[in-house]
């Protein structure tokens, strides 16, 4: 390149640093409208020393929306085949404190696929997985006890091994309907697999529980239906549950429900979620009951209108509450676009002046990039001219 060219070469090359720095400013003021931090800001955490598990249901195809469902996730009408939506559950929920999901299964070949996907996205995110055995069919009749103990089997030569499970030192499993078998069912289950898992029962009250005690390594609680304002002695109930369990060394996993109405499904109460204080009062309880972990109600059982997910009526209220309660910062739930089948990277963000911003800034980033490719061209083939 001949001396005269270089003026100009240098202030091509000064143009476009300055429009790479104005895309680069326009592009993390951007980034930060849309509540992204940057990777080299850690956000702030505080680990609760006690177990915050979530039940999550990994039952859901696009057409399962269409029955007895009020509410919507604001991910839109997923699939549970969604790796993306199963993500940014992941996301979501370690955003506010919960560490886990106990994941309802029954081994069929698609949820075992769905559950194979989850813990590939669990494993990477650090973050731990439980498994409630579904024991009821669609009836609420009891399976086969054959087939729990085979569906237990297949857990076990499956899944059981992977450190998503690792959690109180062997894979938990929730045995889910335990009340509707007899103990001498149970034990022919139980008796041979409780030295690769912890198999917890469902027991609703000490009673039930105390019929099975020898037989499992503790009890869950699913009590979604309650009203803890006006339930008499709510707070004794668990706290006697919890002493049982603790008193033949089991372990204690106390409910807590953010509130419910099933009555789309046969049910005939509601409870109100009282902008966050059902779930606060609830948590309260689980929490006074000296439990090994609080079993949140639920992640996503939107029929009975449990479900802390980000929807459509009720926001995030509950993960910010559950944020609070644990002293996390609030988290970040964008606005997506409901209407849409399943797709969670589709964000309604039409109309919003920051993708306007995001735009531009890419095109001065395609700009001076190109810009500098000309000019680099053009010094090239001068240079070659001169020799």
């Amino acid at each position: 390149m001949g001396r005269n060219g270089i003026k100009p070469f240098k202030g091509l090359l000064k143009a476009g640093r300055n429009l790479l720095a104005a895309a680069f400013i326009l592009a993390s003021a951007a980034c930060s409208s849309l509540g992204v931090q940057p990777a080299s800001t850690p956000t702030p955490t505080t680990q609760s020393p006690l177990p915050v598990l979530a039940y999550y249901y990994i039952w859901y195809n696009t057409s399962s929306w269409n029955r007895a469902k009020t509410d919507y996730p604001i991910l839109g009408k997923y699939s549970s085949n969604d790796s993306n939506v199963m993500l940014q559950h992941i996301l979501w929920a370690k955003s506010a404190g919960i560490q886990g999901f106990i994941v309802s299964w029954k081994s069929t070949d698609t949820l075992n696929g769905r559950l194979a996907q989850l813990i590939h996205l669990a494993d990477e995110q650090n973050f731990k997985l439980a498994i409630i055995y579904q024991g009821l069919d669609f009836n609420r009749n009891p399976l086969p006890v054959s087939r729990v103990a085979a569906d237990l089997d297949t857990f076990i030569a499956r899944f059981a091994s992977d450190p998503a499970f690792n959690l109180f030192g062997k894979p938990l499993v929730i045995w889910s309907g335990t009340w509707m078998f007899t103990p001498q069912e149970i034990a022919s289950v139980t008796e041979t697999r409780r030295s690769k898992l912890l198999i917890l029962a469902s027991e609703k009250n000490v009673d039930g529980y105390l019929r099975v005690a020898n037989l499992v390594d503790g009890d869950a609680y699913y009590w979604s239906s309650v009203d803890p304002s006006t339930y008499p002695g709510y707070q004794q109930k668990l706290d006697e549950m919890g002493q049982a369990i603790h008193e033949h060394q089991g372990l204690w996993i106390a409910p807590a429900a953010a509130g419910f109405d099933a009555r789309l499904v046969g049910g005939t109460r509601t409870i109100s979620r009282n902008n966050g204080d059902t779930l606060r009062l609830e948590y309260n309880a689980a929490v006074q009951s000296s439990p090994d972990a609080v079993g949140i109600i639920s992640w996503n059982e939107f029929s009975e209108n449990s479900a802390i997910e980000p929807s459509v009526d009720y926001g995030d209220t509950a993960l910010q509450t559950l944020a609070e309660i644990n002293h996390l910062p609030p988290p970040q739930v964008h606005n997506f676009d409901s209407s849409a089948p399943g797709n969670a990277a589709q964000a309604s963000l039409a109309g919003n002046p920051v993708i306007a911003l995001v735009g531009f800034a890419a095109l001065l980033l395609i700009s001076a990039a190109s810009l500098l490719w000309r000019s680099l061209k053009r010094g090239s083939a001068g240079s070659r001219r001169e020799k």
